[in-house]
């Protein structure tokens, strides 16, 4: 029977399994470098950052935290009911400064939950009226 030829260096499945590693090694010392110059251009915004008056930003899971002054708060919406006229728009809601900045979709989802608790009738499309 004759004798498989054996190539210099190992069989072919031998000699693939060596050039994976060796780039595995190689991809992991690349992997090394860009995270060391992640870091240092990390340390370098922070201290500009620093310079320039503000505070480094609060990281949760790698994010930076960011809530707005007036739309990241609860908003008392039974209170906002008292404060707008009796006859109302959606626009006029907006006039209450702390729904200002809110989304329509958060207005109209107040209304909504008015109409539904009874203390809001719809007159006619868009006006709304306490009762």
């Amino acid at each position: 029977m004759p004798r498989r030829k054996r190539f210099p260096g190992g069989n072919a499945f031998e000699q693939v399994q060596r050039q994976a590693r060796n780039l595995v090694v190689a991809l992991r010392g690349e992997i090394r470098v860009k995270e060391a110059e992640l870091k240092r251009l990390k340390e370098e915004e922070a201290a500009l950052r620093r310079l320039g008056g503000g505070a480094a930003p609060a990281a949760r899971n790698g994010r930076t935290a960011r809530v707005s002054k007036t739309t990241g708060r609860r908003v008392d919406w039974s209170a906002i009911l008292q404060q707008i006229p009796k006859q109302f728009k959606a626009s006029d809601i907006r006039t209450v400064s702390s729904v200002k900045n809110k989304r329509p979709s958060e207005i109209f989802a107040a209304i909504t939950r008015w109409i539904e608790a009874g203390t809001v009738k719809r007159k006619t499309r868009g006006v709304y009226e306490r009762i």
